[in-house]
């Protein structure tokens, strides 16, 4: 694996996780395996687009208040193809339900993860 230093801290958020998730695989390599082999199925494409699916999981990591997860998700949309107009209105539902907390993670937490991941904001 190659490694870059990160550029902005989404992607050293990024960078963060990947290299915790590697040190638990290493030390716990079967529940890592189960772990990994459950939520690629959860995100396969299905009756649900995996656009959709990562929207659902934006909407499920800013109610829970899951930083690493917000960032992950986000870039999961993107790479999904979501537009900013889609993640937006995601973040409406959420806060529908989530109330200020949802809301603050993701005036701040999501509108940076987007503009640092290079989408351009509007």
């Amino acid at each position: 694996m190659e490694y870059h230093e990160p550029r902005n801290s989404t992607e050293s958020a990024l960078h963060n996780y990947k290299e915790g998730l590697g040190v638990f695989t290493q030390k716990m390599p079967e529940l890592a395996q189960h772990y990994n082999a459950f939520t690629e199925a959860c995100f396969k494409e299905g009756a649900l687009s995996k656009k959709d699916k990562q929207l659902i999981a934006l909407g499920v990591s800013l109610y829970s208040q899951d930083e690493y997860c917000i960032i992950y998700h986000v870039k999961g949309c993107l790479d999904e193809g979501a537009t900013e107009a889609e993640i937006l209105e995601a973040i409406g539902v959420t806060a529908a339900f989530g109330g200020g907390a949802a809301m603050s993670q993701a005036v701040t937490l999501v509108q940076e993860a987007m503009s640092e991941l290079g989408q351009q904001l509007q």
